[in-house]
């Protein structure tokens, strides 16, 4: 067969001719006698030696995997009557597919198991007939064919269970062996337990065969959590079955319910003794019911509403009562237990606000030592010499605050101060102190001998009762603390004492107590709490600010080169929460004078250098691409790997701030950070842009000066403001663009040349300055636009009013005429009768002439005085006007010679016309 020959090859390649021809003669002898043997004793002396030296030798491992498979195999297949001889076919087979002790085997050397394994696996009908082989009746068969099947799945799991999936009745084989003696059981426990950690169709498979009932019957029957490794098996097996299944939870929940977990965590008999295998399997259900907790899958579109339902039921089922009591009242659980029980709490409250309620209700203790679980949670966070478990009880807390209002308003309600000790009390010594008070005695603790810890702890769930809340902000900046010598001292707000503290945990860093690893975190969890504070709190910046030293402390602590990235990054977010958080205008505490001194001090270039070295830092670089949590799996083989201890070990260097601070700064507050970052740049740009106040300030030049008439004084004052203007808005502009480059420098200064940097600020100011300038032109041009239209419009106006008013002139001067003819004619027919009639026949003509002459003259006159006084206000309105044009700049006559060409042009049209 070619790949048997090629298999010869690689033994050769490794071993050297002379060796291999050594081992693969003998091996091969072995071989022929088990092959041709004529008596069966020889042929069963002849596989027991051939197992002895294949399990010893890696060069026998080798030797075998050139020509020992189709032998062994022809035993499983032909001679199932001979049992002795099935049985080391078996063993030789295990032999040969187990990895020789590393202790022994050199580095250098072929790893003959994982070849065996890669050979043996080509073939699906070898892996079909292995598991007919779980059909026969010895039980030592049975044993060794699972011990082979899970030495092969170590070494070829994919084609394994591609072969199982295959083969009829493949998976139904192996569950039948969970109900087969215990030695038997527990090997096809094992063997299942590692077919189910990546095969979504074998878990299908198994759960409809009813892997949840026998597993639970497995754990039942070997006493819980008391139980041996097969309990760790069992749970390990329903861990791969619910781990990325909501259908498989669901299935679960709705079938055999959460009942039969929930008791694994009963605690039985001496509760102050845990071996380590109860250990072990403890924390194995509280993998389970952490998974239950996440509800499936992250791709899984039911998982919300799953795991909603799940906590709900768990609670329902006092799960919550379990916890506690593992957790918090077992004093003797390891501290793994412990941390795992907070997780699990925190789990089961996240977004679920009757689940809340229930744990503030909840109360420990017996008799008068009763307290809340909240305060009993607070008090080992506080007092816990191991700082994961801290991390995982102010999990706790986290979870229970987070979006619970109305949970911080009653938190903040009992933060009322207690007196302050003469001595280091102990917490535990009152059980009836309430929350509030127990947390500001852990925050005021510490500060005689330097110790800090108990602060920044309390600090850290502090920050959790104020976030996204306003009204828990102003309660507790309202709380004033006395000093802890009142001879000589005085009170002082809380938030400047947290302040105060940060700066003693500058000062005696070199003696921090906080950290083996020689990393502290003391000052950067009270940092968090100072910028979680004051986000959306003026109130907080101003208390911040009323105290001058603190301005001057925070920008020496961003300029500390001996403080981490991370310190001095957060310093940086903080001292500019003072400024887009700022609503004082009282001079020296108002946002102008926040940036004037960053500016002064450090410059804003170098202050915005350490936004970007922060978010260069491990912990915030490495919080986008931080994967979930993943399970660390509990099996009785699991090591750590060496690349994994490498990868820890350059995780560690690679990061200055303790790892603790990981857990910590969690993604949201990496967020509110980002944000702030990009708040604080546009301000600051913004203070930049726009004048520190307005102050009227009056030169001498704008005095009216002695023979200066009022048009001149008008027009200089207009020339002098247009001049102010004009200097303010390219001052304006100048100060935007060297405020943007600076705050954008950060970001490309690596790529920028200075040279390149100073054209980029000034093409900056000069566009501006041509940008508001055509503005400033563009806005006049529009405004004398819509003067000249008004303009028009009036005189437009006018000009119809004028030829109306010419129009009734001229009908006032026909009539005019026309009786002055009738008067003529009147008096010619006068003359002709006084010629030839008797004047007494006739009246006196005269008189009759004067009495219609002097009615004609009165209405002329009526008509001319109305007229007079319609001339006289358009004249008024045309003397106005005038003035407004000649103002404006238009010349009036030019105007009125073209009004009045326009109307002799009309004139001698009308006249053609008639």
């Amino acid at each position: 067969m070619d790949l048997a020959s090629r298999y010869k090859g690689v033994v050769g390649l490794v071993f050297g001719d002379n060796q291999s021809s050594n081992e693969d003669g003998y091996i091969q002898r072995l071989l022929d006698r088990i092959s041709n043997g004529t008596l069966p004793e020889d042929r069963r002396t002849a596989i027991v030696e051939l197992q002895s030296v294949v399990a010893e030798s890696n060069a026998a491992q080798l030797a075998f995997g050139a020509s020992g498979f189709p032998v062994i195999m022809g035993i499983l297949k032909e001679q199932r009557d001979d049992v002795e001889m099935v049985r080391g076919a078996l063993e030789t087979l295990l032999g040969a597919l187990t990895p020789i002790d590393h202790a022994r085997a050199q580095k250098t050397e072929v790893q003959a198991a994982l070849m065996n394994s890669d050979l043996l696996s080509r073939e699906a009908e070898n892996i079909t007939l292995l598991l007919s082989l779980l059909e026969e009746e010895d039980s030592y068969v049975r044993y060794y064919t699972l011990q082979t099947l899970t030495a092969l799945l170590m070494n070829s799991q994919n084609r394994l269970q591609e072969a199982i999936l295959t083969t009829p009745r493949g998976i139904t084989r192996l569950m039948d062996m969970l109900m087969e003696r215990e030695f038997i059981r527990n090997e096809a426990l094992l063997l299942l337990t590692h077919l189910t950690r990546e095969a979504e169709e074998i878990q299908k498979i198994v759960v409809f065969e009813g892997a949840f009932e026998k597993i639970f019957s497995i754990i039942k029957e070997e006493g819980g959590s008391d139980g041996a490794v097969v309990v760790q098996d069992c749970l390990e097996l329903l861990n791969n079955l619910l781990r990325s299944s909501s259908s498989n939870q669901i299935l679960l929940r709705e079938t055999m319910g959460f009942e039969p977990i929930i008791s694994i965590l009963k605690l039985r008999g001496i509760t102050y003794k845990f071996k380590q295998q109860k250990t072990v399997n403890l924390l194995s259900a509280l993998e389970t019911i952490n998974m239950l907790i996440m509800g499936g899958a992250d791709t899984d579109p039911g998982k919300d509403s799953n795991k909603l339902a799940n906590r709900t039921v768990l609670v329902q089922k006092k799960l919550l009562d379990h916890l506690l009591m593992l957790g918090v009242e077992s004093q003797w659980a390891p501290v793994a237990v412990r941390c795992m029980t907070f997780k699990c709490i925190g789990g089961l409250i996240d977004g679920h606000p009757k689940n809340r309620d229930i744990l503030a209700s909840k109360v420990l203790g017996e008799d008068r030592q009763v307290e809340p679980a909240l305060n009993s949670i607070l008090r080992i966070s506080l007092q816990t010499s191991d700082s994961e478990e801290f991390v995982a009880a102010d999990y706790v807390f986290k979870m229970f605050c987070e979006k619970n209002i109305e949970g911080q308003t009653m938190l903040a309600s009992t933060l009322i101060p207690q007196r302050y000790p003469t001595a280091r009390d102990a917490l535990e010594d009152d059980v009836n102190m309430s929350f509030g008070s127990m947390l500001l005695r852990g925050l005021c603790s510490g500060e005689a001998d330097g110790d800090l810890e108990t602060c920044c702890r309390a600090a850290s769930i502090l920050s959790h009762v104020v976030k996204d809340n306003l009204r828990c902000k102003e309660k507790a900046l309202k709380i004033v603390l006395e000093s802890p010598m009142p001879s000589m001292g005085t009170p002082e707000p809380l938030f400047q004492r947290i302040v105060r503290y940060l700066a003693v945990a500058s000062s005696m860093k070199n003696k921090d107590k906080s950290s083996t690893l020689g990393k502290s975190y003391i000052q950067q969890i009270i940092l968090k709490l100072l910028v979680t504070w004051t986000v959306d709190c003026p109130a907080a910046v101003q208390c911040f600010l009323d105290s001058r030293n603190h301005l001057t402390y925070l920008l020496d602590l961003v300029a500390d080169p001996a403080a981490t990235v991370c310190i001095r990054g957060l310093a940086s977010i903080l001292l500019g929460e003072c400024v887009i958080y700022n609503n004082s205008n009282e001079n020296g505490k108002d946002a102008f004078a926040v940036v004037d001194v960053v500016s002064q001090k450090m410059g804003l270039t170098s202050y915005f250098s350490k936004f970007e070295e922060m978010q260069n830092s491990f912990i915030f670089s490495s919080s986008s691409e931080r994967p979930p949590q993943d399970h660390k799996l509990l099996t009785r083989t699991a090591t750590p790997s060496e690349d994994e201890i490498d990868e820890a070990d350059a995780m560690n260097k690679g990061n200055e701030d303790h790892p603790m601070l990981l857990s910590l700064f969690d993604p949201s507050f990496i967020g509110l950070v980002k944000s702030l970052e990009g708040s604080i740049r546009e301000r600051i740009v913004d203070v930049y842009s726009r004048p520190k106040s307005e102050v009227a300030v009056v030169p001498a030049d704008l005095e009216l000066r002695s023979g200066e008439n009022e048009k001149d004084y008008i027009n200089r004052l207009k020339a002098f403001i247009e001049k102010q203007c004009s200097e303010i808005q390219n001052l304006l502009a100048r100060n935007a663009a060297l405020a943007e480059d600076v705050a954008s420098s950060g970001r490309n200064e690596q790529s920028q040349g200075p040279d390149q940097r100073a054209s980029t600020v000034m093409e900056k100011v000069q566009m501006e300055s041509i940008r508001r300038e055509l503005q400033e032109t563009s806005q006049r041009l529009e405004s004398v636009k819509a003067e000249k239209a008004k303009i028009e419009t009036e005189a437009s106006n006018y000009k119809n009013m004028a030829g109306k008013l010419e129009s009734d002139l001229k009908g006032l001067s026909d009539a005019y005429n026309s009786l002055e003819q009738a008067n003529y004619h009147l008096e010619k027919e006068l003359k002709s009768l006084k010629g030839g009639e008797d004047p007494m026949e006739f009246p006196d003509i005269e008189a009759i002439k004067e009495e219609v002459r002097k009615e004609a003259q009165k209405e002329s006159e009526d008509e001319l005085n109305d007229l007079l006084v319609c001339l006289g206000q358009e004249e008024s309105k045309v003397e106005k006007l005038t003035a407004k044009l000649i103002e404006l700049g238009v010349d009036v006559d030019k105007l009125l010679e073209d009004i009045g060409d326009e109307s002799e042009a009309q004139a001698e049209s009308e006249d053609d016309g008639h």
